[in-house]
């Protein structure tokens, strides 16, 4: 039995974002001020990755923790009520990630999966991880020019509000 009314179940689930959340906007900001160019959810590319980076031959999939069942994550929970629904649906999202992630490869792509939590608990060690893999020959990242964790998760949390406005 679910702890809401049928209707604010459905306006709770109308607000979760699929695109332009927290931890995609804190990697892309992070990216941008590597110097690291790119472009959005490229609709002619399997999945529609978050992040393209045509010089580089890169995309990037900032996947939730939650809906995209990152093994071993403490997010990846399975919600107690209509658990059929549930792992059917979970199942469905890992059988397409796989697939598009497949198809890329195949494609010729590099394919770089972040996850939530890792973005959420080192955002500045998950953007070097990106850097490195597509420029294996760069110098680390400049710490002391980033700002601080901290900053960085407020700034995205200020753009979401902003983006919720609009």
């Amino acid at each position: 039995m679910d702890i809401w009314s049928q209707e604010k179940r459905s306006e709770v689930m109308a607000r979760i974002r699929g695109r332009d959340t927290k931890p995609e906007l804190i990697v892309r900001s992070l990216l941008h001020r590597a110097g690291v160019r790119f472009s959005l959810r490229r609709k002619d590319l399997p999945g529609k990755p978050d992040i393209v980076l045509p010089k580089y031959g890169a995309v990037v999939f900032v996947h939730g923790c939650f809906w995209h069942r990152h093994n071993g994550c403490k997010v990846a929970t399975t919600p107690k009520t209509r658990m059929e629904f549930w792992q059917a649906k979970f199942a469905a999202n890992v059988a397409r990630d796989k697939r598009n992630l497949r198809d890329l490869k195949k494609a010729g792509w590099k394919v770089i999966i972040l996850w939530e939590c890792q973005v959420m608990r080192d955002p500045l060690a998950t953007v070097e991880k990106v850097v490195k893999t597509i420029r294996p020959e760069s110098p680390d990242l400049d710490y002391a020019a980033l700002p601080d964790k901290r900053s960085i998760i407020k700034a995205a949390e200020s753009r979401l509000q902003w983006n919720l406005r609009f």
